[in-house]
């Protein structure tokens, strides 16, 4: 939820133009109330998704949950998923 929610208020203020996307951070950053702790908060929160998610992973090999052929194909389509997000959450210009 938190993801989502900072990740609303820094659309709010972003652009994506490739000559202004820098700028448009640097305005988060510097001119936005608190807009440097959402950006940060953005981006730590993803690490922090990613370190559960590998620790989930983890814990279900641990556990042999792979046995579980439909559930495991299922998690491995989700983090799938969670990584394309990521990837393209991380090459916004």
């Amino acid at each position: 939820i938190s993801q989502i929610l900072t990740g609303l208020f820094l659309t709010m203020h972003y652009t994506s133009d490739i000559s202004t996307a820098f700028s448009s951070v640097a305005h988060i950053c510097r001119d936005v109330n608190y807009g440097w702790l959402i950006r940060n908060l953005h981006a730590n929160g993803a690490s922090f998704f990613f370190i559960c998610l590998y620790l989930h992973i983890a814990r279900g090999l641990y556990y042999g949950s792979y046995l579980y052929k439909e559930t495991w194909n299922i998690g491995v389509v989700l983090f799938l998923l969670v990584m394309m997000t990521a990837f393209v959450g991380y090459v916004l210009p």
